[in-house]
């Protein structure tokens, strides 16, 4: 071999590690949440509880999937506590339509093999922020971009957070974040 090929293929080797080290930014929008403000009523218990609306973009080339966790870092036991997993999204959905099923329906069309993961209600549902009064809370909609697809067996139990992050890890190419927060006021 000669000294021309195998730095070629170091520095092949070297760029495809660098893309797993460093996810390519997505951009994540909803029409209802915005980055730093209030989560709105409806995607509460306080409200109707329905899952929000989002939409992601600088989608890297080769995403075969997507996953979607909600999770608030400031409590849970460990934390973060987790309100929402969804994965096995497909790589060609732009975002998740607003109140997915709670009740074991069957998904959107558009996204029908998408699964909802078991959040830390021990419910494989969306649950949306019930913080403590007087307390505000961050909630942290996370999207990544997987170069894998997750493929549950047809009697496997939904994917816990945990577990999830276990089988994505090294699968990362983008990942994005929209952060909203929520407080109820002291009685």
């Amino acid at each position: 071999m000669s000294t021309r090929f195998i730095a070629v293929a170091v520095l092949l080797v070297a760029l495809i590690g660098s893309v797993y080290a460093h996810p390519r930014q997505l951009i994540v929008t909803s029409p209802t949440l915005k980055h730093g403000e209030r989560v709105p009523r409806d995607h509460t218990p306080d409200g109707r509880n329905d899952s929000p609306a989002l939409s992601w973009t600088n989608v890297p080339a080769g995403t075969q999937e997507f996953a979607v966790l909600c999770e608030d870092p400031a409590v849970g036991n460990p934390p973060p506590f987790v309100h929402w997993i969804v994965y096995s999204i497909p790589g060609t959905a732009t975002g998740l339509p607003a109140a997915l099923p709670i009740d074991g329906s069957a998904m959107p069309t558009e996204i029908a093999r998408t699964v909802q993961g078991l959040s830390g209600f021990r419910r494989a549902i969306y649950r949306g922020p019930a913080p403590p009064p007087g307390k505000l809370h961050d909630y942290h909609f996370v999207v990544y971009a997987l170069d894998t697809k997750i493929t549950p067996s047809p009697n496997q139990p939904p994917l816990t957070r945990a577990q999830l992050l276990e089988v994505i890890e090294g699968h990362v190419i983008g990942k994005g974040e929209l952060v909203a927060t929520y407080d109820r006021p002291k009685p």
